[in-house]
């Protein structure tokens, strides 16, 4: 009796010696002096993450690393994907975190009225995307049809323009549907009927607007002056839409516009072409959006810039030569002025 009252005393003693082991192990903190990101591959055992984390001087131990994750069934439940691991995680926060699934998100911005284009480069920047990849996938017709339930050739003006936070596990396709889903929403109480406008031309103009003022005040006269032209008929002769049709038959965006670009015929070069360009010409903010479906009342027909980020607005050709005369071509109307300046007065 007394041998078996022993034994037990030496199995519960070496029991708790195991557990104190453990939760001093599992207490330790790991070996960082700042901040680490690191990726555990897809398909990845417990093993072999123990073996890569000690490699790393993350961890000390691996095989216990590995028997403890076992014991805590962590073994089958590894995700894999980029961690972030700080000076002040335990050896405990690691099992956690590559069980959590919680991958590192990388902070992406994606500036109101950039293009498709600019937005592949901010990707591939980040690490997230390869350019070409996003390329292909924005147009690519099945997903469109899919997200939007329209057959366009592109989602060019759907990407809802806002600061992101994306995981290198997330894929293109879920960064994609992300910013078309946040599209969706902002829209989802704007009328494209009421302005005799269908969705996607309401988009395309709200791509315009965006481009030709950074004044918000100014959007929705600016809007109105395209709602008149389109109701007379009359040629939107917009200079953004020449740059983006350019640069989407030769894949290089010009700084200035030329006499001879402006009679280049493309398809978005709204001084050659009748009406709305085939799509959007970048992707519109919220603002840009409610500011094509919500013109203001107007006469205007002509808008020309005052150098500083804002225009003056005119009704009739004569009154706009006259704008042009003092603002464009008078040198001392332009000396000194840039449309920086409005995003100084705003600062203000």
């Amino acid at each position: 009796m007394k041998k078996l009252f022993s034994l037990i005393v030496l199995i519960g003693l070496a029991a708790a010696g195991i557990r104190v082991t453990i939760a001093f192990y599992l207490a330790k903190k790991v070996h960082l002096d700042e901040p680490k990101i690191v990726m555990v591959p897809k398909g990845a055992s417990l093993t072999r993450v123990a073996r890569d984390f000690s490699g790393q001087g993350l961890i000390d131990y691996p095989r216990l690393f590995v028997k403890i994750g076992q014991l805590y069934g962590f073994d089958n439940s590894i995700k894999y994907g980029e961690y972030q691991f700080t000076p002040a995680d335990s050896y405990k926060d690691v099992l956690e975190k590559i069980v959590s699934g919680d991958n590192f998100k990388y902070q992406v911005t994606f500036p109101e009225g950039d293009h498709i284009y600019d937005y592949a480069n901010a990707l591939e920047a980040s690490g997230l995307v390869k350019k070409q990849v996003f390329l292909n996938k924005v147009k690519d017709r099945a997903l469109i049809k899919k997200l939007l339930g329209e057959d366009l050739p592109s989602l060019e003006g759907y990407l809802f323009p806002e600061t992101y936070s994306f995981s290198k596990v997330d894929g293109v396709k879920k960064i994609i549907s992300t910013m078309v889903k946040k599209f969706l929403k902002e829209t989802s109480n704007l009328s494209y009927e009421r302005i005799g406008l269908s969705r996607h031309e309401l988009v395309t103009l709200a791509s315009i607007v965006e481009k030709e003022t950074g004044a918000a005040f100014e959007r929705p006269v600016i809007s109105s002056v395209f709602h008149n032209r389109l109701k007379k008929r009359m040629r939107l002769q917009t200079d953004p839409t020449i740059i983006y049709g350019i640069m989407n038959e030769t894949g290089k965006e010009i700084q200035n516009i030329r006499k001879r670009d402006i009679t280049r015929p493309t398809a978005y070069n709204t001084y050659v072409i009748n009406g709305l360009p085939p799509g959007p010409i970048g992707n519109p903010g919220a603002e840009a959006l409610r500011a094509a479906a919500n013109p203001k009342t107007t006469d205007y027909l002509y808008f020309v810039s005052q150098n500083d980020g804002t225009h003056i607005f005119t009704k009739s050709y004569k009154e706009h030569l006259k704008a042009v005369k003092k603002y464009q071509m008078n040198p001392k109307m332009r000396q000194g002025k840039s449309w920086r300046d409005l995003k100084q007065k705003k600062a203000q």
